[in-house]
Parts: structure tokens; C-alpha cells; sequence
């Protein structure tokens, strides 16, 4: 073998083996959970426990709250609670239902950004455009110190402009407390904005918003460091009105809330009859004015539900290039990251791997309503949580529900798994001395406990194979874990699932700060022109093919027969199978 061959392909292992890295993500395909309502049904009656002890504290006889969790295909499961105490003046819904309404406050910001992205798509703007190509008022020698040339429409989704926070929010001068107190010099209201806190007398319009931009000096440079804006927001629901020609909300209604059939949806105040109305200060009768695109939407749980199922079901085709759930930039959290415009989070919350699992997330909050969406894509999960009264409760139920169904989730599909893809298989051309043995856990995924090729070991192999390269580093702990690309042979007739063979390290209890210094190589090394590590399960003929080993597979039943692969899909339902 020539020097530089085997070089290179010793260290496309050795780059992963000395690592420490987390287990590969995602380790199974998206579940579709045909069943899931009774499949999870033990981790509901547990959160329905959970709730209801959590509702027990007096601190939160003024609030309510609603729950759905669904799939990429249908509600899983709802929950509500009812407020034991209401306004007697003016209650609102008194009982809470998947119909009752709420403020769901920047959750918003998903919904102009969906606006943009489809604009995108239709041509009619593109996300590298400078903000100021569609707001004139931006360009010019009066358009103040931030650099608008600069900052394209992808950056103001992806809270990378750096332009301020607030226009006309969050200054003290306008609260109930004497900012004094503080320490701070007396100051004069002359020269601030006279709408929204700054007047309570009328909302803010597209006047005021770029009065105020133009006054305000920049945070960052343009795509320099992420810091949540508002304002970015509301200058991309300007843009949507400036491309379409309809004002925001009628845009919305006929693109979004009408095709997903979010009937209960509106940028408009509705009726007291379904609102959720919090005892004590809220912002149910407030209109957001230009604010509007930032945080102005009413909705109900069963509305975001099927927002959420939409977007599950949409994230990687709604314009050409983007994927709506990947980050843009990282946050101040280790494992926290900004998208468009959404908040993800990676985190080890199972019990048996440090896999991690990814949330991406949206909040939301003004006066009186905090909210949060959650959607989980590894699982085909997401979850809607809409609480009217007390802030801590969003937080409460996010953590006890987002941990108990991906955990649940977890053994539902390693069960799965186990049954469809586990065991030994053996060359269908008798001729030829190969088989391997599949073994899956939830700790370690689906990976090659063995493999024998034309009568030789491989793994055995691996370590003489590299030899003078420094095969000893084979000698760390790790294992051939096969993780789905989620693509097909036949796409057309989603058969043939391509998986790929990578090593994963097995984690070590003592850890230097450089071993999850981790990239991700899962295309290494080839053999005469076919990946070496990619696997095909073609469920429909029980087979496992390795292309460049030339062999396929049948897996044995007990007594040494082949037995067919057994993985129903959706429309296969008949009683217990998730994966599809």
C-alpha cells in the first residue's frame, strides 16, 4: 500500500479514537410514533401527576396553562389547568381548553421569520440582501450610526445585526420606581419617543421605529457576536410589507395561520370568550403597533400544535439552503446557540449515554403571559407550553416534560431497534465466509460487535493493517457504531435506509480540556471508488448490503435460518412498531 494511503487512513481514525468525544448524534432514524399516544402513555400518566402535585403550591392559584405534545404527524397528548382564582370583573375563559387564547408574545418572531423564508423562496427577496435594499429609509446620510449596508435580512433573523435591543422599551425613566433609588442623576424626558411606554396613549408605527434607530448607536459590529434584538425583528416585518404590499398581519393570516389552519390565531385582540386573562397586570389588550411582528400574535395551544407539527415536518424544505433548525451563532451558554430567530440547546439529559439531544426552542414573554415551543427533531417530537399568571411555570413544565418524553422516547425506540435491526447476518452467497453480529443499546447505539469479511477478522485486522503508522492507537477503547444519514437508495420509494460506520470512542471518567475537541468526519475511506463505512438495510427484501465489501446479508433466526428484517412503517401500522 502506498505510504500516503495508509498514513491518511490511519489518521481519519486516530483524529476520532483519541478523542473523548459525546456519542454520535442522531444514533437512530426520525421516529414517526404510529402509536405514540399509547406507546408514551405511561410517561403522560406521570406528568399528569407531576402537574398536578406542581399546582398544589398557592402561588399559582392566579395562573393557567396549556400543554400539547405532537408528533410530526398528530397530537401525542394535552394538558390544561384552570386558574382557581379569575378577575371578578372580567374572567375571561373560565375553563381552559386546546381552544382558549393566549399572547404568545416573541414566539412571533418564528412567524416573520417563516414570512421571509418564503419570500425567499418565491424570489422576491433574498436573505444576503441588505435591510436597506427594502427599507429606503435606512441609506442615506440621515440613516444615523448603525451600519445598515452591512446587515443583511439572514443577520437580523439570526440576532447577529448588533443594533440595539428596544426602541421605545426598558428605560427606566418610565417605570413605577424612582430610578434615583439607583443612584442615578436626574434626567428629562425631552427628546424621547411619545408612544408605547414612552405614551401610553398610542402604539409605536413604522415612523417611530426608524426615528428611534436612527438616534441609537450599534451593540456589535454586524456579525460579530450575537445579542437579542426586537428591533431586528421589526424591521423584517417592514420588509415583509414593503415586498408583498399587505400590512403584516393580513400577510400572516393569508400565508401562514389560513394554510395551517390556525383558526384560533390573529394579530387582532379577540373576544374575552376564549381569552386567558391572568388576575393582576397583563398585556392582553395591548396593541403592539410595529411591534407587532416581534411579539404580537394571539393563539391557542391547538393552534401551535399544528404549527409545530408544520414545522417538524418542514424545517429543511421551506427554501432552498436553509435549514430552519440549525444554529447560526453560538450564545453565552456552552451548549446554547441562536438560530432563526430560535434558541437551541444541546444537552446529555439521557441516563444511559452522553449523547446529546438537541431542543430548539422559541420563549416568549410580556406582562401577565410566558410561553415556549420546543421542538425535539432527533425524535420527531415537539412540544407548545402557553401559561397565563406566575413566570416561573413555563420554565417548571418545560424541564419536566422535555426530559420525561425524550427519556421515555428512549426506550420505546432502543426496544425498536433491537427487534428490527439486532443479530447476526450472514452472506446470502454461501461461497463467501462473511457475517456480522449487530448489537444496540441505549448507551451505545447500533454498532458492529463483529465482522468477519472473506474469512477474516476485521477488527482484528485493523491494528496490523496501519502497522508502522501507529496502529497501538487502535488499542483505546472504542467501537463501530453505524449512525443513518437519513437518505435512501430509492428515494422515490424512501427504501434502501444508507447508514454509515464511524468510531466512537468509548468516554473516559478523567477528561483533559482538549478531548471533545471533536469534529465530525463521517466520509473517510473508500475501497475502489465505494465508501468503506456505508451500510444499506433494505427492510422490504430483509437484507443488509456493505457495497464495498461486495456482500449482502440475510439475518438468522435461532436455529441458523435467514429471517426477514421487520420494521413496519405508518402505513404497515398493525400494533407496536414506531420507526420508520
Amino acid at each position: 500500500m502506498p505510504i500516503l494511503t495508509s498514513a491518511t487512513a490511519f489518521f481519519t481514525l486516530l483524529s476520532l479514537i483519541n478523542a473523548k468525544c459525546y456519542d454520535p448524534s442522531p444514533a437512530f432514524p426520525v421516529p414517526h410514533w404510529s402509536n405514540g399516544p399509547n406507546a408514551f402513555q405511561p410517561a403522560f400518566d406521570g406528568l399528569e401527576k407531576k402537574l398536578a402535585k406542581l399546582v398544589e403550591d398557592g402561588k399559582y392559584n392566579t395562573s393557567s396553562f396549556s400543554i400539547e405534545v405532537t408528533s410530526d404527524a398528530a397530537t401525542l397528548w394535552s394538558h390544561y389547568h384552570s386558574a382557581r382564582e379569575h378577575n371578578a370583573t372580567r374572567p375571561g375563559a373560565a375553563h381552559v381548553d386546546g381552544d382558549s387564547i393566549y399572547r404568545i408574545a416573541s414566539i412571533t418572531k418564528t412567524f416573520t421569520v417563516l414570512s421571509i423564508l418564503q419570500q425567499h423562496a418565491a424570489g422576491n427577496l433574498s436573505l444576503d440582501d441588505p435591510v436597506s435594499l427594502y427599507i429606503p429609509e435606512l441609506s442615506g446620510p440621515d440613516s444615523g450610526e448603525i451600519p445598515w449596508k452591512d446587515i443583511t435580512l439572514r443577520i437580523l433573523a439570526s440576532q447577529l445585526s448588533g443594533i440595539p435591543r428596544e426602541t421605545e422599551q426598558s428605560d427606566l425613566i418610565n417605570g413605577d420606581e424612582n430610578p434615583l433609588k439607583l443612584g442615578l442623576p436626574p434626567a428629562s424626558r425631552k427628546g424621547l419617543p411619545d408612544c408605547y411606554e414612552y405614551g401610553a396613549s398610542r402604539s409605536c408605527n413604522r415612523t417611530d421605529l426608524l426615528e428611534g434607530l436612527r438616534r441609537k448607536s450599534p451593540v456589535f459590529a454586524p456579525n460579530q457576536k450575537s445579542t437579542y434584538s426586537n428591533a431586528a425583528f421589526e424591521l423584517l416585518g417592514l420588509v415583509i410589507e414593503n415586498v408583498t404590499g399587505v400590512n403584516y398581519s393580513e400577510y400572516v393570516q393569508q400565508a401562514i395561520f389560513d394554510p395551517i389552519g390556525m383558526t384560533s390565531s390573529s394579530l387582532a385582540k379577540p373576544s374575552d370568550h376564549h381569552a386567558v386573562l391572568p388576575l393582576g397586570p397583563n398585556f392582553w389588550d395591548w396593541d403592539e403597533g410595529v411591534h407587532s411582528p416581534t411579539g404580537g400574535i394571539y393563539s391557542s395551544s391547538s393552534d401551535m400544535d399544528k404549527y409545530v407539527r408544520y414545522v417538524l415536518t418542514h424545517y429543511n424544505a421551506i427554501a432552498t439552503g436553509v435549514n430552519w433548525l440549525m444554529p447560526a451563532s453560538w450564545a453565552t451558554g456552552l451548549n446554547s446557540f441562536y438560530g432563526m430567530p430560535f434558541e437551541i440547546y444541546r444537552q446529555a439529559v439521557l441516563n444511559d449515554t452522553k449523547r446529546p439531544v438537541t431542543f430548539v426552542t422559541k420563549g416568549g414573554a410580556v406582562p401577565g403571559y410566558f410561553s415556549d415551543i420546543v421542538l425535539m427533531p432527533d425524535y420527531g417530537l415537539g412540544l407548545t407550553i402557553l401559561t397565563a399568571g406566575d413566570s416561573s411555570l413555563v420554565h417548571k413544565i418545560q424541564e419536566m416534560v422535555t426530559v420525561d418524553i425524550v427519556q421515555a422516547a428512549e426506550d420505546l425506540i432502543w426496544k425498536e431497534i433491537g427487534e428490527a435491526y439486532t443479530g447476526s447476518y450472514v452472506a446470502t452467497n454461501a461461497s463467501l465466509n462473511s457475517s456480522i453480529e449487530l448489537v444496540s443499546s441505549s448507551s451505545k447505539g447500533l454498532y458492529l460487535q463483529s465482522f468477519i469479511s472473506n474469512g477474516t477478522d476485521v477488527w482484528e485486522a485493523l491494528a496490523a493493517f496501519f502497522g508502522p503508522y501507529g496502529g497501538a492507537g487502535l488499542d483505546e477503547p472504542w467501537r463501530a457504531q453505524i449512525i443513518p444519514t437519513l437518505l435512501y437508495k430509492d428515494e422515490e420509494a424512501q427504501q434502501g435506509e444508507i447508514w454509515r460506520v464511524v468510531v466512537a470512542p468509548e468516554r473516559q471518567e478523567e477528561m483533559s480540556p482538549w478531548d471533545e475537541f471533536c469534529n465530525t468526519d463521517v466520509d473517510g475511506l473508500m475501497y475502489a471508488g465505494l465508501p468503506l463505512n456505508e451500510v444499506v438495510f433494505w427492510h422490504e427484501e430483509g437484507v443488509v448490503e456493505l457495497p464495498a465489501w461486495r456482500v449482502t446479508m440475510k439475518r438468522k433466526e435461532s436455529d441458523g435460518t435467514a429471517q426477514r428484517l421487520v420494521l413496519q412503517t405508518m402505513r404497515d401500522w398493525a400494533g407496536g412498531s414506531f420507526l420508520s
